[in-house]
């Protein structure tokens, strides 16, 4: 499949130079990500997305661990192998998933042994939100017993900006990055 719009490309003008290394982590030096440079096509529309997206990556109440796992088991419920793979090669360290665990993110169920309670309240609600669009007062009430009101309400905008993010990179068939994780077989 071809990409259905292409990422700018180096050399940047200026402005597209400092809008993909807001982006990037500071200090990285390798290129911005192709969802990064297909979202500069649209700049006005890309600066607004980086706001909330840097905002629940970096400055969010979710530990590391939770924000990764949420964002794994969204990616791999939308078949999102792009985000998915980003996310698994970038952080799966600092979300403390095992090498069992990682592929279990697309291939386990939220019963699985290998989750603690957390992490299975957490991969439940990923999953009835993702079936259903609500979640059940049981699917509530064993969120809640491991976040707060204010995490609680985090997790729901992470849950929805990151199938966001799968619906423009499924939808434009973007490449996927060459060192990114492989996506397991469901």
């Amino acid at each position: 499949m071809k990409q259905r719009i292409d990422g700018i490309m180096p050399p940047y003008d200026p402005e597209s130079e400092r809008a993909l290394r807001r982006w990037m982590p500071p200090g990285v030096t390798q290129e911005p990500l192709m969802l990064f440079k297909v979202l500069q096509r649209h700049p006005d529309l890309a600066s607004r997305m980086r706001t909330l997206g840097a905002g629940l990556l970096v400055q969010g109440l979710l530990s590391d661990a939770d924000r990764e796992l949420v964002i794994a088991r969204v990616a791999a419920r939308c078949g999102c192998a792009y985000e998915w793979g980003v996310h698994m090669a970038a952080y799966a360290e600092a979300a403390d998933l095992s090498p069992d665990q990682v592929p279990l993110t697309v291939t386990g169920t939220p019963a699985d042994p290998a989750w603690a309670p957390r992490q299975r309240a957490l991969l439940e609600a990923v999953d009835q939100l993702h079936d259903t669009t609500r979640l059940g007062d049981e699917a509530w009430t064993a969120l809640r017993d491991h976040l707060g009101e204010q995490e609680a309400l985090e997790f729901l905008v992470l849950a929805g900006w990151y199938r966001t993010i799968a619906y423009v990179l499924n939808g434009l068939e973007i490449e996927h990055e060459p060192w990114a994780k492989a996506f397991p077989n469901a």
